[in-house]
């Protein structure tokens, strides 16, 4: 899975921990979700995209997969 939230931190001039503050969890986290060491619970997500008052599907993308299969 892929995001944006360091392009969308980088908008607003926040930090890793203040944004970590408004979603309640560690400045880790937030540094493993963005890079990709992490996937966020469905919860955790809508938490960042409303703090960033942006769309799930701009937030987060899923790498291309075959799911037919």
């Amino acid at each position: 899975m892929e995001n944006t939230i360091r392009v969308e931190r980088a908008k607003r001039r926040i930090t890793q921990a203040q944004l970590a503050k408004k979603v309640h969890v560690s400045r880790q986290t937030i540094h493993a979700i963005e890079t990709g060491k992490f996937v966020p619970s469905t919860v955790l997500s809508l938490k960042i995209a409303n703090y960033f008052n942006i769309k799930l599907e701009e937030l987060f993308t899923l790498e291309d997969i075959d799911v037919r299969r």
